[in-house]
C-alpha cells in the first residue's frame, strides 16, 4: 500500500526546486509515518540539487534536517507512538551488520551500499556495490521538503520538549556534524579551539564548544561577523589576517573547519599546538595541499569526520535542551526555497534557513 505526498524537487542539475507528487510505501511492522513540521536547508542540500558531487540521483527531493509528529506506526514499533514529536537526520537505514554498525556508527556503514540516506538513495548506489545490488531495493530516497516521510522506528529521534521546534531541525545534521568530531577527540573544558567558517555549522560549533567549557576563536571572513561571533562569547579573527594568524602560533588542541568548499588548511596548522588536530567536515571534495614539515616537526594531525551516528544526534539534541542551546534560524515558506538556495550559496545568509512545513499543506489545499 502507498500513500500520496507532496515535495519540492530538483529534476536536473540545472533546474529549480518545484512541486512534485509522488508516492511513498505505507509504514510497514518496524516503521513510522511522519507528518513533517519544519525541514532544515542544509549546503549540502544545495550541492546534492546542484549534482556537485556528480552522483545525484534525479529527481531529487533535498531535506535531512526533518521534525514532526508521528502520525502513525507499525504493528511491531516500540519506540515512538502517535503523537510524538520527532525527527529524521541524514540517515533513515544501514546495513546493521559490519563494524560500524556494531559499534553504533551508522554513519561509516561498510556494507555493500552503506547507509541509507534520508534522501538520494544509498550512498553506494547499485552500480557500485560490489555485489552489483542494493540491499535497500531503493535507488532513490526522497527528503523532507516533502508533506510525508515513514522511517525505520530506531533511526527516529526524540526531540525533547524544551528546544523550539524549528530551531531543533538544524541539530540533526549541523548540529551532530560539529558535536561528533569534538566528542571523539575528547573536547573538554579549558582546551582551546578554532572554529574556521561562521555559517550554520560554525555558530552550532562554537555553542557547543563553549557549552563544553571549551575557548573559542572563530575564524571568518568579514567584521561583522566577528562581531557576531564575539556576542556569542568567541574571539575573532580575519582568515586573511597573517599578523593574527602568525601571533597564534601552537594556540589550538583543536580547530574543526566547517568551510563547505575547497579551502587551504596550511595557514591554519602552524596554529595547532604539538599533537594538536585539525578536522575537516564541511568540504567533501579534493583539498589543496599542504606543508608537511608543519605536521611531522609538531606531531600534528590533518582528520575528517562524517555526519554523527544515531546515539550522538540524540545526545546532542538532550545536550542542547539541557544547555539552552539552538541554532538561530529564519524560518521561511517553502516557495521561497530557490531563493534561500541563491543565499546559500552565495555565503550571503546570517541564519540557517528552516522551511516551515505549513506552506506546502497549504499549496496543497489550494491544489
Amino acid at each position: 500500500m502507498t500513500i500520496k505526498a507532496l515535495g519540492y524537487a530538483a529534476q536536473h542539475s540545472f533546474s529549480r526546486l518545484k512541486p512534485m507528487e509522488f508516492e511513498r510505501e505505507e509504514a510497514g511492522a518496524h516503521e513510522v509515518q511522519i507528518d513533517v513540521l519544519y525541514c532544515g536547508v542544509c549546503h549540502s542540500d544545495v550541492h546534492q540539487a546542484e549534482n556537485d558531487w556528480a552522483n545525484t540521483v534525479y529527481p531529487c527531493v533535498p531535506g535531512h534536517e526533518v521534525v514532526g509528529r508521528v502520525a502513525a506506526v507499525g504493528a511491531g514499533v516500540t519506540l515512538h507512538k502517535v503523537g510524538d514529536l520527532v525527527g529524521v537526520g541524514c540517515m533513515i537505514d544501514s546495513c546493521r551488520s559490519c563494524e560500524p554498525c556494531h559499534a553504533h556508527e551508522e554513519q561509516y556503514c561498510e556494507g555493500p551500499n552503506s547507509w541509507l540516506a534520508t534522501y538520494n538513495g544509498p550512498m553506494v548506489p547499485a552500480a557500485k556495490a560490489p555485489d552489483g545490488r542494493n540491499m535497500y531495493g531503493r535507488d532513490n530516497t526522497y527528503g523532507g521538503y516533502s508533506n510525508v516521510v515513514v522511517v525505520k522506528e530506531d533511526f527516529v529521534l526524540k526531540i525533547p520538549a524544551s528546544l523550539p521546534i524549528e530551531a531543533a531541525a538544524p541539530i540533526l545534521c549541523a548540529g551532530v556534524t560539529t558535536f561528533s568530531p569534538m566528542k571523539h577527540w575528547g573536547v573538554k573544558a579549558g582546551d582551546k579551539i578554532g572554529v574556521l567558517g561562521f555559517g550554520g555549522l560554525g555558530e552550532m560549533a562554537l555553542k557547543i564548544a563553549r557549552a563544553l567549557g571549551a575557548e573559542v576563536t572563530m575564524f571568518t571572513t568579514t567584521e561583522e561577523k566577528i562581531a557576531e561571533a564575539t556576542k556569542l562569547g568567541a574571539k575573532g579573527v580575519l582568515e586573511s589576517d597573517t599578523e593574527a594568524l602568525k601571533s597564534l602560533a601552537r594556540t589550538f588542541d583543536f580547530i574543526l573547519s566547517t568551510v563547505p568548499e575547497k579551502h587551504k588548511a596550511d595557514p591554519f596548522i602552524p596554529t595547532l599546538k604539538r599533537n594538536g588536530t585539525f578536522v575537516a567536515v564541511g568540504e567533501l571534495g579534493p583539498m589543496p595541499g599542504y606543508n608537511n614539515q608543519e605536521v611531522i616537526m609538531h606531531r600534528r594531525s590533518l582528520a575528517g569526520s562524517l555526519i554523527g551516528s544515531i546515539a550522538e544526534t540524540q545526545e546532542i539534541l538532550d545536550f542542547c535542551a539541557k544547555h539552552q542551546i539552538a541554532p538561530d534560524v529564519e524560518v521561511i515558506p517553502i516557495q521561497d526555497i530557490n531563493k534561500a538556495y541563491k543565499k546559500v550559496k552565495s555565503g550571503d545568509v546570517r541564519f540557517r534557513y528552516v522551511i516551515d512545513m505549513a506552506s506546502l499543506k497549504q499549496e496543497m489545499a489550494e491544489a
